[in-house]
């Protein structure tokens, strides 16, 4: 009887769930399906018709409106290759069958990566880079069509089964995948699932395979890594998670690594030592690297080349010097504007501060886990303090782990303080119960990092947006109408969108509906949580934009998290940096980021990629004469 419910509620969810509405038909392979609800859900944002189809892809303000400009490619190659190159695509082409019609997601591009050679594919969501990578190793749906060529040295990957993919997958070529979540299988722990790909691949035993992965998560600098090798992948962090794919991916020394955004989830020093991992896998194996990433900062670090593609097509090709120096297309111009720079941020005191007007509070803050089976707790918040005025940005930094995010639930009734205050306008919020903080519940609000995460995949946009206007119940349905309205408006979504699903939308417009969902009941204290760290140069811009321009007409009081320092001196007033659970530097923006006194920030500031391959050579020497100077 059991079994007989449960097969008739999914098949109910398979009927119902909107997010399965645009299935295709079709028998499609086990390795197909494997990836198919990702790639259907990605191409359902592109609209073949209507003035929203740019947008949907990922689009921003960098957006090209003349189609001339991108009918042919800027190739800028001072030598011309003789080499046979590891990897290379030929007038690759790819469209996906879906309700809405064809959808040609990548038209006729060709770039090739050559032994040791880093070549940086870069461009806007939407354009076709991962679909682009993926379809060489059969990582496409079944909806997926795909013709031209792409070759691992002398051999044709496109038209090979799963059969006979199976053993260059990981061998020879390996995938670090964006989202870790996903990749990683929740059943099983992170060392059985890096064992299976050993073993896949080389005759050994489990105890050597057990052996291997734990000095692979030691390179990956996951801590702890003999007793982290048995977690499961839920009781590891993001960044955590991403170390863990990343040594799958190179477990068994592939020749060729396609890394799509590996270093999203990371914060910048474990960005830097996992570049550093990267490069010396190319510099002692002769490893291809192409890589995928919106991080203009890590190209400039490690990238030989970079090729730009918009809407599908490669628009130019050059050196990374190059490229950086004298960009030629437009796009790649504008995509280059977009990028943020630290020491460009904002540099003067909102003129509310002076008006003394204290929305949060923080003191002697407190926060910790109990450990397992007997294991001391786990200290994860010792003994912060800080306040924050209307008006007023604080930025909060550190490395993952550094208990920022802890911070942040703490400080609106998220997380419960072993010790210590939090006090929102006046009320402490600290020791309320859930019954009691509902009714406060209105003077802040909550932006996540991951919006589709935070959105229910059931309900549309107005309903999403709506939902904390009807739990406060403070509106009748036509005032809450009117409102989501207003609000779908002020973080400029088309008002066509506020019947759609969070699956339909793009990242950058999903993290606008949380930021419209977050505005509803006009907080005075706004937590942001990493809310740009999964978008692209040119959508982050337009949120940032978007943000910054918000705040200074709500005039919220607003915790901004992030491990992008850029990011962070681009808004905040102040920043403070966060270590092992305390603050050890906080002040003005401009002061700690351009003059920071504590060795641990000066740390955080040098591993910090700029998008400037000169000057990121300069401060790659500097920050190993810095680490020298430390150790």
């Amino acid at each position: 009887m059991v079994l007989g419910v449960t097969l008739v509620g999914e098949s109910l969810n398979d009927v119902l769930n909107p997010l399965l509405r645009t299935r295709a038909g079709g028998g499609a392979s086990a390795d197909e399906k494997e990836v198919a609800g990702e790639f259907e859900a990605a191409v359902s944002t592109d609209s073949v018709a209507g003035p929203d189809a740019a947008d949907a892809a990922g689009g921003a303000a960098t957006k090209i409106k003349d189609p001339a400009e991108i009918t042919e490619p800027v190739v800028v190659d001072a030598e011309k290759r003789q080499r046979v190159a590891t990897l290379s695509l030929q007038d690759l082409t790819v469209r996906f069958d879906t309700d809405a019609g064809i959808v040609h997601a990548v038209n006729g591009v060709s770039f090739a990566v050559e032994e040791g050679e880093v070549v940086a594919v870069v461009g806007e969501s939407g354009s076709g880079k991962s679909v682009s990578s993926r379809a060489m190793l059969g990582l496409l749906p079944s909806t997926a069509h795909t013709t031209g060529s792409a070759r691992l040295r002398d051999r044709e990957l496109l038209g090979l089964s799963p059969r006979a993919l199976r053993p260059i997958r990981g061998d020879q070529v390996s995938m670090i995948f964006q989202e870790p979540s996903t990749a990683l299988n929740p059943v099983y722990t992170v060392g059985w699932q890096i064992c299976e790909g050993i073993r896949a691949h080389r005759k050994i035993s489990r105890k050597e395979a057990r052996q291997r992965a734990i000095e692979l998560l030691e390179l990956v600098g996951l801590p702890d890594p003999e007793r982290r090798v048995d977690y499961y992948p839920h009781q590891l962090s993001g960044g955590q998670k991403q170390r863990v794919v990343i040594a799958m991916a190179i477990s068994c020394e592939p020749d060729v690594i396609i890394a799509d955004e590996p270093t999203t989830a990371l914060d910048v020093t474990v960005q830097a030592a996992i570049l550093e991992l990267l490069l010396s896998l190319r510099d002692r194996l002769g490893t291809a690297i192409v890589l995928i990433t919106h991080n203009m900062g890590v190209v400039a670090d490690v990238a030989d080349r970079v090729v730009v593609m918009y809407q599908g097509r490669v628009v130019e090709e050059a050196p990374v010097d190059a490229l950086f120096a004298a960009p030629q297309h437009p796009y790649t111009q504008r995509l280059l504007d977009a990028v943020p720079h630290l020491g460009r941020g904002v540099a003067a005191t909102p003129a509310a501060q002076t008006q003394e007007q204290i929305v949060l509070t923080v003191d002697d803050l407190v926060v910790e886990f109990p450990g397992r089976l007997g294991q001391p707790s786990f200290r994860a918040v010792d003994g912060v303090s800080f306040e924050i005025r209307r008006g007023e940005v604080l930025g909060l930094v550190g490395e993952s782990g550094s208990g920022k995010s802890t911070v942040g639930r703490t400080t609106v009734g998220l997380q419960k303080p072993t010790s210590g205050s939090v006090t929102v306008s006046g009320t402490e919020i600290s020791q309320l119960t859930d019954a009691q903080l509902r009714t406060h519940r209105g003077h802040f609000g909550f932006v996540f990092q991951d919006p589709a995460a935070s959105l229910n995949p059931h309900l549309t946009i107005t309903d999403c947006v709506a939902e904390p206007l009807h739990v406060q119940g403070r509106l009748s349905a036509g005032e809450q109408r009117a409102k989501v309205r207003q609000l779908l408006d002020r973080v400029q979504l088309p008002g066509n969108y506020a019947d759609r699903y969070p699956h339909e939308l793009s990242g950058g417009q999903r993290q606008r509906v949380s930021l419209a969902r977050a505005l509803a009941l006009d907080p005075e204290l706004l937590i942001a949580d990493e809310p740009t760290s999964a978008l692209d140069v040119s959508v982050q811009a337009r949120v940032l934009e978007l943000f910054d321009e918000l705040q200074s007409e709500l005039q919220f009081a607003c915790l901004f998290i992030s491990h992008d320092l850029a990011v962070v001196d681009s808004l905040a007033h102040r920043v403070a940096v966060m270590q092992y659970g305390e603050i050890v530097e906080i002040g003005p923006a401009h002061q700690v980021l351009n003059d920071p006194q504590q060795d641990y920030t000066k740390r955080l500031i040098a591993a910090v990629p700029v998008p400037d391959p000169v000057e990121q050579r300069h401060r790659r020497e500097a920050r190993g004469k810095l680490l020298t100077d430390v150790s």
